[in-house]
This record gives structure tokens, sequence and C-alpha cells, in this order.
């Protein structure tokens, strides 16, 4: 059975610099319409930079949205033509001060296609090099740092909030025992 949902109207509701809304009427497999509220996001990328010791960099963020500072892998957005290599070596740069001689990707994964078109791409940064941070204007963050072990301790008793960031450590811990 084609479970497919056709798109019979479109209607963007808002447009903002990081995503959109636009609620869609669709007809259903069983000729039935219903609406869909459709977030447009622009994507992102997350790294797990490990340092040369074994030491995991995260940082320390506020997240309006939940109103808590999460510990998460430094992400951010994907500009736009901008490949997500690039994406995520820059992302680190500025909220890190690291640059990486070696970046492997992990994976790709929509964190919430319920209702959003976000897709995030993990990567996976080593031989690192501490530089200078350049974050953005309003991006206040904390940098921490941890033995790896002890970032996936923590993923398994539940320590982090951030889906990607636990994501990520799990993929990174299997990563790179096998390329290694």
């Amino acid at each position: 059975m084609n479970y497919e949902e056709r798109t019979m109207k479109s209607n963007k509701i808002y447009e903002g610099h990081i995503l959109s809304l636009r609620v869609d009427t669709v007809e259903l497999p069983d000729q039935k319409y219903s609406k869909r509220e459709i977030v447009e996001h622009v994507g992102a990328v997350g790294v797990v930079a490990i340092t040369e010791d074994g030491q995991v960099v995260l940082v320390r963020q506020y997240r309006k949205a939940v109103e808590k500072s999460l510990l998460e892998i430094p992400a951010g957005l994907v500009n736009a033509s901008e490949e997500p290599g690039l994406a995520a070596k820059r992302e680190l740069q500025e909220e890190t001060g690291y640059t990486c001689g070696r970046l492997d990707f992990m994976t790709e994964f929509y964190p919430s296609p319920g209702f959003s078109t976000e897709k995030i791409h993990l990567f996976l940064a080593r031989d690192l090099v501490q530089g200078e941070v350049n974050r953005d204007d309003d991006e206040f963050l904390e940098l921490e740092s941890m033995p790896f072990e002890e970032a996936l301790r923590k993923v398994y008793l539940g320590e982090f909030s951030d889906a990607k960031t636990m994501l990520a450590l799990l993929l990174a811990k299997d990563f790179m025992e096998e390329v290694e």
C-alpha cells in the first residue's frame, strides 16, 4: 500500500532567519484531507571533537526553547550553498577555537521528521589544533572537556539532554574503533 501524502496546497505562515513555517493541506491515502504544520529548517552540523589525549570538547549553552543550559557537542547551522563538512570545520573553530587535521563524516539524520525538514550532519574531528574562538555576537558558550569514556558514561546515565550529542557520542565510539 502507498502511504504517501500528496500536497494539495501549501501556505507559508512565517519566514525567519533559520526556519520557516508552512501549513500544507494534504490528501491522505484514503482520499481524505488533513493539515500538516511543517517547520522548514536550513540544516545543521554537529562535531565530536577529540583531543590527542582523549578528551572530548563540549560546549555549555543556554537554550531558550527549554529554558536551561545544555552540555552539547559543538554545532551550528549550514549556511546557504555551504557543504556540511566545511560548516562543521567552521562551527568547530568558531565555537571552540579548534581546527582539525582530520574530519570524518559519521551520519546524517532528521531529529524531528514528524514536523521539521531539519537534517543534522554529524562529524568526528581529530588532530585538533587550539586557536582563537570566533563566536557569533549572540552566542554565549562555555567550553568544557572530559575524557571521552566519561562522556559516554554520561550518555548511558541520562546526563545529556541533547539528542544530537547523545547520538554523536555513541556513533563516535564505534566509528573510532572501526577506522583506527
